[in-house]
């Protein structure tokens, strides 16, 4: 369920058409200290992102952020992005059409991050819509 705080902070965004330093500031500080708690949240900002014309850098290095974390630590199975987890991320990703570069960037710091993850969202991190390219899984490879 998404936060009364939360629709009330995009909305405002929405009308402004800009989220600045200080908008993302709040964001971050007093709407979702904890980080995102379920997939509406996370869809809701992600629409955030392609109703807005203009946002500060720092937009989206938190909305990343917050993404990996609930995506490869918050969904279970914990650490591994698994078919149920990348359709859904992907498809946020892609709706409208196809990721945004934002959305590329999340889905390629969300597959860095996990320690294995389902071709969909591959597809999505090289521009796709989510559809498979690869066979298996990529699994990260140690160092």
């Amino acid at each position: 369920m998404i936060q009364a705080s939360l629709q009330d902070f995009c909305n405002r965004m929405v009308a402004k058409g800009a989220i600045g330093r200080d908008d993302v500031n709040e964001l971050a500080r007093e709407i979702l200290p904890e980080g995102l708690a379920c997939r509406d949240e996370a869809d809701m900002l992600l629409g955030l992102d392609r109703a807005v014309r203009a946002a500060d850098p720092s937009f989206a290095d938190l909305l990343t952020a917050m993404l990996v974390d609930f995506a490869v630590w918050g969904e279970r199975p914990t650490g591994r992005i698994d078919a149920e987890i990348a359709h859904w991320l992907a498809g946020s990703l892609s709706v409208g059409g196809g990721p945004t570069p934002l959305g590329m960037r999340i889905a390629r710091e969300v597959i860095r991050e996990a320690e294995s993850s389902h071709e969909t969202l591959l597809a999505c991190a090289l521009g796709g819509t989510g559809g498979a390219i690869l066979l298996a899984p990529v699994r990260r490879l140690a160092a």
